[in-house]
């Protein structure tokens, strides 16, 4: 009991402490906060192939982009499948999916690049036996990496609306 009750006070000393860390709610203010409606007026460019299908519907379903769009987010992807481990018969048995993405956030009205930065992420897939199973398995791996680098990007662009809501006068 005694234990406890100094882990409570511990606990209760050191939330004093969490104010002064320096971290504050990205999202303060929620769907009407500087961040959230920077990312409303973010439209995404075109993205060529089917990556970049998949890549533009995973970045619209984050933004939700409404109203006259002031930034547009411009992005090429690199997308490649590497074998990495041979079988005996010097087949692939294993490979790795990997997508990068070079992005741009410009604006609008000046025509000027505010952010440009990259993301990216890989993915590794069984080879078996049936084509069928291993081009499935490529497809789904490339869906995923195109969610996780959408979730990187808008991140990054969130935290660029947060600096620039902040030091605005």
């Amino acid at each position: 009991m005694k234990r406890f009750a100094l882990l409570a006070a511990l606990a209760l000393a050191s939330l004093g402490t969490l104010s002064g860390c320096g971290l504050h709610p990205l999202y303060a203010g929620g769907g009407s906060g500087a961040v959230a409606t920077t990312l409303t007026r973010v439209e995404v460019g075109p993205i060529e192939g089917k990556a970049g299908w998949l890549m533009t519907n995973a970045l619209n379903d984050r933004l939700q982009a409404s109203g006259t769009p002031l930034y547009r987010l411009e992005v090429k992807l690199e997308d490649k499948i590497i074998g990495l481990g041979v079988r005996r018969d010097d087949s692939v048995s294993r490979e790795r999916r990997r997508l990068r993405a070079r992005y741009q956030l410009v604006d609008l009205s000046k025509g000027t690049v505010l952010l440009d930065a990259t993301a990216g992420s890989d993915a590794g897939i069984d080879v078996v036996n049936s084509e069928y199973a291993t081009i499935a398995a490529e497809n789904t791996a490339l869906e995923r990496l195109s969610d996780i680098v959408a979730d990187q990007i808008v991140a990054r662009v969130a935290l660029y609306a947060q600096r620039t809501a902040a030091s605005a006068p």
